[in-house]
């Protein structure tokens, strides 16, 4: 059993050294190393089934050490586990952030672009020329009228503060 604890120790402490080269990798080699990692930590949970039954195999007076010894190592792959995962879950949602941001930046928000869709729309519809030059002066009118009771809004906050101080 011990031959076999050893090598499963020192396989958990190499999964260790490996998880922070995850944080250096770059994008190529990341799943890479993630594999990597995946596989030492499903290969050490196979050698650690083994330990278990070899454990209970051990004379009385060290059954119980090398139980809490498999236990502990154990425990420190389940960290590992979790660990793994949590980073996999944080480059995804980075991944997913990076993806959204991208598609935001290529989108272009224009009114005139959206002017434009709004009277190709109208012409499908069959709107006449004359209904929409009449949306359009509309359109020009309301700006105005936006313009102006921003400015009036302003103007008399302006008065209020002025009244009050």
């Amino acid at each position: 059993m011990e031959p076999l604890y050893q090598q499963t120790h020192k396989q958990v402490h190499e999964v260790q050294s490996h998880m922070g080269r995850l944080e250096t990798a770059d994008k190529q080699s990341l799943h890479l190393v993630e594999n990597e990692i995946q596989a030492s930590i499903d290969q050490i949970f196979s050698q650690l089934e083994r330990l278990e039954i070899l454990s209970s195999k051990e004379p009385p007076n060290k059954r119980q050490n090398a139980k809490l010894r498999v236990d502990q190592l154990k425990y420190d792959v389940q960290h590992l586990q979790t660990a793994l995962r949590n980073f996999q879950h944080r480059r995804y949602a980075r991944e997913q952030q990076e993806r959204q941001r991208e598609e935001l930046l290529s989108r272009t928000f224009t009114t005139n672009g959206t002017q434009k869709k709004i009277l190709d729309i109208a012409n499908m519809l069959g709107l006449s020329n004359t209904v929409m030059r009449l949306i359009e002066k509309r359109a020009f009118q309301d700006k105005y009228f936006m313009i102006g009771g921003m400015l009036f809004t302003c103007v008399v906050m302006f008065l209020v503060v002025q009244y009050l101080t």
